[in-house]
């Protein structure tokens, strides 16, 4: 089941017995991270907090933490059943017969229940505060992760903008300094959607209505995440992810829309030209980002439930709870990158390379250079721009098998003839490029090479080490007769 709000998920695991209330008073300064580590290295449970020393609610943490965690969040037994979901959607044929036509149905009628639904009263908009009487600091439980942080961070807020010119919405989950009692900056990274309603809103002179929502439904929280198309909106995603339609609400003071179930909505404006130093911040790349100016919001208005929860997350050097978030997006998108590159079969972005970094991709491979083929596709595919390294291996090497790619990639590239290095954009947060926006990128071809390739070696290809079936099928018989156990 989806849930229709983060109190539903949180009882959710509680009934699952992976939820953990902390009722004795911590503070968020440090040592809630110092707590969420050792969680997070056990495979632990999420985390409430009930008596944080700074803020006036519940912190809810590491809600994603787990592979199990994230899929419940999303409804599904396993993170691969979304992503077939958006594969049978994608199926091209024309419907054969009347069980065809049944399913073209059932297709069509998915898409009516997910564009998003405008109500007239929510739950977030249950206590209204305005003005002055605003306190960011006194009232959330903000959150400095590490020691060199420039401050208290807001982090898993998710922020609205329209485009100034088409009025297209934009919903995205962007870094968040708390400066002062009312005052937020943005950490709007160049390759990202608000950025450029920003830079547009200033270009005419005007400033830009925001609102960031805390605590929103879990489908909603992981679309803001995702990596969609600019004219691809968040809230018809989320309403596929949940098979149900998100109730939207208008805010009170500026003209944009928020989810009716989120728990804290922060409203106001940024000012064109307007910045603060931003940062430092430890980030999950595992290193310190550098202070640089970005725009900030002034809060002009707070609404909020009744009792509302605080959702947030640290972010830092891999493992952390982002990891589950990146694999759902890495299962999720598999049907839209072989859309794009159908030879594709299966990916992997290692957490430990912060997804972006290095894409592990295997190929149904068909001629000369296919593997370079595919790794200039990748890097034009969207935010797959910003890899870094492309591994790229057979279709019967198991991607998600380290080993097995290590095998492969050690072993069969000639690093004079099966690696491409070219330059282009990289993440903004890339601390080791020369230059910020662009640098080096690598493809490493570990497939079995063709002599259309080049490959000249006398009797071609060798053929790998494998024992036959029938001696398989034998050890396996006579392994059950003896009882041996492993």
């Amino acid at each position: 089941m989806a849930f229709a709000d983060l109190q539903g998920f949180v009882a959710a695991l509680e009934r699952d017995g992976d939820l953990a209330r902390v009722r004795a008073p911590v503070d968020p300064h440090l040592e809630v991270t110092g707590i969420v580590q050792r969680v997070l290295r056990e495979q632990g449970p999420a985390l409430l907090f009930e008596n944080p020393t700074r803020g006036r609610m519940p912190l809810l943490m590491n809600a994603f933490g787990t592979p199990r965690r994230m899929a419940r969040a999303l409804g599904v037994a396993g993170l691969d059943d979304i992503g077939a979901r958006i594969g049978e959607l994608l199926k091209p044929e024309l419907p054969k017969g009347i069980g065809g036509l049944k399913d073209a149905l059932g297709k069509a009628a998915q898409l009516r229940t997910v564009p998003p639904r405008h109500v007239k009263t929510a739950p977030c908009q249950e206590v209204v505060i305005r003005g002055e009487g605003i306190d960011l600091v006194e009232l959330l439980p903000g959150i400095r992760s590490w020691p060199d942080d420039g401050g208290v961070f807001l982090n898993l807020g998710l922020t609205h903008t329209l485009h100034p010119e088409t009025g297209a919405r934009n919903l995205g989950m962007y870094r968040l300094q708390l400066q002062d009692a009312r005052t937020v900056s943005l950490h709007w990274q160049i390759h990202k959607d608000s950025t450029s309603h920003a830079a547009i809103a200033e270009r005419r002179g005007e400033r830009l209505p925001v609102a960031i929502a805390f605590g929103c439904p879990p489908a909603v929280t992981y679309a803001a995440s995702a990596p969609l198309p600019a004219d691809i909106d968040e809230y018809l995603f989320a309403g596929f992810l949940a098979r149900d339609r998100v109730d939207l609400v208008d805010c009170v003071s500026v003209p944009l829309q928020v989810p009716a179930a989120a728990q804290v909505v922060l409203e106001g404006w940024v000012e064109p030209g307007e910045r603060l130093p931003e940062g430092p911040f430890g980030d999950h790349t595992g290193f310190y980002t550098p202070v640089e100016p970005f725009p900030f919001v002034r809060v002009d208005t707070l609404t909020m439930r009744t009792n509302p929860i605080y959702q947030s997350i640290i972010v830092g050097r891999p493992p952390q709870e982002d990891g589950p978030i990146g694999k759902a997006t890495e299962r999720i998108f598999l049907p839209l990158i072989k859309m794009t590159v159908p030879e594709i079969v299966d990916y992997d972005l290692p957490e430990a390379g912060v997804f972006h970094n290095c894409v592990i991709v295997s190929i149904d491979k068909r001629f000369p250079k296919h593997a370079q083929k595919v790794m200039n596709a990748i890097w034009g595919a969207g935010l797959m721009s910003l890899s870094k390294l492309i591994v790229v291996v057979d279709a019967d090497c198991d991607v998600h098998d380290y080993r097995e790619v290590a095998w492969r990639a050690f072993g069969n590239v000639d690093y004079a003839h099966d690696v491409l290095h070219t330059v282009g954009p990289v993440d903004h947060l890339d601390h080791a490029a020369y230059e910020q926006f662009w640098g080096g990128k690598l493809g490493i071809d570990a497939t079995r090479k063709l002599p259309t390739e080049g490959y000249r070696r006398t009797g071609g290809w060798p053929r790998e080490c494998v024992l036959d079936d029938e001696t398989v099928a034998l050890v396996e018989r006579r392994w059950r007769e003896y009882g041996i156990r492993t």
